[in-house]
């Protein structure tokens, strides 16, 4: 079988019979090989006797060798096995010791069926990314990781991250979707006395308001019709290690105001609860969107932004850091087709001329993408034509903003400087969304998330400028 097509074996731990059943018949649905165990050392006996499974779920709450013991024991059979701790209401300091001891998520009981499935996509995907580097690595090549300090202007920002390397101030990172925001946020916790901790992510775009303040700070039973128990939030996960808050522009103004607290005090309240829950947890925060023209819009908090721009982090896209496109495609490369079991095929010079040319809109991230569709696929043409397309398209949307400017210069003076300044804006703007709908094929949801827009912004632009699908 190949590695493309192999199933994955989960290794499922918990004293209670009925978990385990409903569990492995899950998994078993989707795919997985599955074992199980009724405590740890039954556990622990199965990956001595040669099982390897490629992810473990673990119940903390378990007689006689409870999941914390039993993760410490796997660690030092295994330190890389994905573990995923399964933890019953009201044991959050249990779930941040597991965190602290090397576990590399945690689920509430009880959970969705869509909430472990995604959990465990999670953690695979993260591991084999690990296994891939860590393969590019032993062959000499440089990793994503590597790459991405390549450029002079990403070193200057490595060395602004290890000048801060040895304090607590939080980090505002700005750039455009897709320029590597997450790996300077790791970069930053990883040179940190709290590298030993916890790294929690949350992405402040990816949910509602309501939904994100439950999922950062946790509630209490009762606070909301379904909350049948308390539920830990990510700042309590993250006691002791850092909390990457990703896209934070789309913060609601109420989140804002206790987000605020929580840098200044290192407390907040669940939602539905009054006790004051204390954390040490360092915040690492990140957008795509101006929060300077936010701020002056009264879109964002001048005082949380003030707070969390201690040290200011601006990252370029990469078509100004060229320089590193060849190591990327190298890096992918190797990356996909070792994950996709695909042979190793350097590009060819086309469509490296291509790629030469081409602006990358989605930055790294699209570049990324290419290169999948490229080793998956196996041939060029279809990425040929799309690259070629949207750069004559480029150059017809450059051509009308220059038109612009030629028509206001033969009437210097008759329009406003004011006006002119709107007018461009407008025609850049239009051009900005029109090249990316094009590229995306009209997916707007696609292209509001290269744009770094939500998507009822994006319908609203599009109606704005008068845009339609050709």
């Amino acid at each position: 079988m190949s590695a493309a097509a192999r199933r994955h074996r989960a290794l499922v731990v918990d004293d209670a019979e009925g978990i385990r059943s409903f569990v492995a018949s899950l998994l078993e649905l989707r795919g997985y090989d599955v074992d199980t165990a009724e405590d740890g050392r039954r556990a622990l006996a199965l990956l001595e006797g040669g099982a390897a499974p490629d992810v473990i779920l673990l119940d903390v709450m378990m007689p006689g060798m409870d999941g914390l013991e039993t993760l410490r024991r796997i660690r030092e059979l295994d330190d890389a096995v994905p573990v995923v701790m399964l933890s019953v209401v009201g044991k959050a300091r249990s779930i941040v010791s597991a965190m602290e001891a090397g576990a590399d998520d945690y689920l509430n009981k009880p959970f969705e069926d869509g909430d472990l499935l995604a959990t465990l996509d999670k953690v695979l995907e993260r591991r084999a990314l690990v296994g891939e580097r860590d393969a590019l690595a032993a062959e000499g090549a440089p990793t994503g990781d590597a790459v991405v300090w390549a450029s002079d202007a990403m070193r200057a920002v490595r060395t602004t991250l290890e000048q801060v390397a040895d304090t607590d101030v939080t980090i505002l990172i700005q750039g455009e979707s897709g320029v590597g925001k997450e790996i300077v946020a790791r970069t930053a916790h990883e040179l940190s006395p709290r590298v030993g901790g916890p790294f929690v992510k949350v992405n402040c775009a990816a949910l509602p308001a309501e939904l994100l303040e439950s999922e950062l700070f946790g509630y209490e039973k009762g606070a909301f019709t379904g909350a049948a128990g308390r539920k830990h939030g990510k700042f309590e996960v993250a006691h002791r290690g850092a909390i990457f808050l990703d896209e934070i522009g789309e913060m609601s103004a109420p989140l804002q105001a206790k987000l605020l607290q929580v840098l200044q005090d290192g407390e907040f309240t669940r939602l539905g609860g009054n006790r004051e829950v204390k954390v040490d947890v360092r915040v690492l925060a990140a957008t795509n969107r101006r929060l300077v023209e936010m701020v002056a819009a009264g879109d964002f908090r001048e005082d949380l932004y003030f707070r969390l721009n201690v040290v200011g982090v601006e990252i370029p896209p990469l078509r100004e850091r060229r320089e590193e496109i060849p190591l990327l495609v190298d890096t992918f490369l190797r990356r996909f087709s070792a994950r996709y079991a695909k042979p190793v095929q350097p590009l060819s010079d086309e469509l490296q001329g291509e790629i030469d040319r081409y602006s990358f809109p989605g930055n790294v991230r699209e570049l990324e993408n290419l290169i999948k569709r490229r080793v998956v696929l196996g041939r060029e043409d279809s990425i040929l034509a799309e690259l070629r397309e949207d750069r004559a398209h480029g150059r017809r949307g450059g051509a009308a903003l220059r038109e612009l400017i030629d028509g206001l210069a033969e009437t210097a003076g008759d329009v406003p400087l004011r006006e002119v300044g709107r007018r461009v804006a407008q025609e850049a703007e239009r051009e900005a969304i029109d090249r990316v709908l094009q590229h995306t094929q009209w997916n707007r949801k696609a292209a509001a998330r290269l744009l770094g827009v939500s998507y009822k912004t994006l319908l609203h632009k599009i109606r704005e400028c008068g845009l339609e699908p050709d």
